[in-house]
């Protein structure tokens, strides 16, 4: 910012303050520009002003200023720090009128609504306190956010929801048609390292056709799901943060509470009973991708013929494995859309707090489909499914 005051013949910028009673008076003159090197009497301003603490106010004289800039403002602001510091009342009538519409602009927004984070230091203990309380923190609020969910489900079945169809079927095919193509890169590569580990390994027993079984086995049960969800959890579950979150910085969120929508029945549920109905079925796909990419490696590195390795996975594949899959395919459904809407709901009210809500969903499904994934196999284990 640039202004012109009326023309002085001092060029220098000036600053120097008088006493009169128990007021200060700061005189400033000349020009002030950012692209002239400073007068070395304001450096050391500051430090004369320290010994006149005890005053109870201070006042500006700029009747002698001529062109300034942003560094007026700088200076100026410097000296309002120091008046506050020292609780010293500063006036500011005398100042150009822009000096003090700016000053007044910038404490409409005071530091504590910023993003900038106090950077006081804390103890280790303290950390370790504020961490726990933190994360019982966002507990609660997952267990908050679940218990919406089952009750926008009841007013749903009840038909006393807001059920955005069209938000359903686009979903569908968000997270259906639109992610094949990179479900089934991962499990065909997948498969292939499968087959490429049991591969060095049962060829030295001769047991090299057991490779169609290794790599059946484990994407049916195991890593067709996982590797499913993982995806999912950094191609949808990021979506839906970014957009819900998006919708809460521009207030649709709020608008939608003032028109008496539930943003649980009209943003969420269609989110997560689309992606809940497609993940079985994306399992599925990915199971048969991966186990071709491993009869790709059985066939050409082990000299296994198709009739052969297709009669090993047919023959070691049961309904339950199968089952076991696609169940776990519908939690990690589950656990995606509940974190991504979540962090969307719960999101800041500015930009970067979309990114942030992203970032958290993912890291949070990711985390919670590798713990279910353990939990369901340990209560298989004890159940003998």
């Amino acid at each position: 910012m640039e202004t012109k005051r009326s023309s002085s013949s001092t060029t220098t910028a000036q600053a120097s303050f008088t006493r009169n009673g128990n007021r200060l008076i700061l005189s400033i003159a000349g020009d002030w520009s950012l692209h002239k090197r400073e007068n070395k009497g304001i450096n050391n301003l500051f430090s004369e002003l320290n010994e006149q603490s005890d005053a109870e106010a201070l006042e500006f004289e700029a009747d002698k200023l001529g062109f300034w800039d942003t560094s007026l403002l700088i200076f100026v602001n410097r000296i309002k720090e120091w008046c506050r510091e020292h609780k010293v009342k500063m006036e500011q009538g005398s100042l150009p009128a822009d000096i003090g519409n700016l000053l007044a602009l910038a404490d409409e927004v005071p530091e504590h609504e910023t993003s900038r984070e106090d950077a006081r230091r804390e103890t280790f203990f303290a950390a370790i306190g504020n961490w726990i309380l933190n994360r019982i923190a966002e507990f609660k609020g997952a267990l908050e956010f679940v218990g919406e969910v089952v009750l926008s489900f009841g007013r749903i079945l009840r038909g006393k929801a807001t059920f955005d169809w069209r938000l359903f079927w686009l979903t569908m095919q968000e997270s259906g048609a639109q992610a094949l193509p990179i479900a089934g890169m991962i499990s065909f590569l997948t498969g292939l390292i499968f087959a490429f580990v049991g591969a060095v390994q049962l060829r030295q027993f001769g047991a090299g056709i057991y490779v169609a079984n290794l790599v059946a086995v484990a994407m049916a049960r195991e890593m067709g799901a996982i590797m499913t969800g993982i995806i999912m959890a950094g191609r949808t579950g990021a979506a839906f943060a970014a957009q819900i979150g998006s919708m809460k910085v521009s207030e649709e969120i709020d608008a939608f509470k003032t028109l008496a929508i539930s943003p649980i029945d009209f943003l969420v549920a269609p989110r997560l009973i689309a992606l809940c109905v497609m993940m079985p079925m994306l399992v599925l796909y990915a199971d048969m991708i991966g186990i071709f990419g491993g009869a790709i490696v059985g066939i050409g590195a082990l000299g296994i013929s198709w009739t052969q390795y297709w009669n090993q996975t047919v023959g070691v594949i049961g309904i339950g494995d199968i089952f076991t899959g696609l169940l776990k395919s519908s939690v990690f459904g589950v656990i995606v859309a509940i974190a991504g809407c979540q962090k969307g709901i719960q999101c800041g009210n500015n930009a970067a707090a979309v990114g942030d809500a992203a970032t958290s969903a993912v890291v949070l499904a990711i985390t919670c489909i590798v713990a279910s994934d353990a939990i369901i196999d340990v209560l298989q284990e004890f159940l003998k499914f």
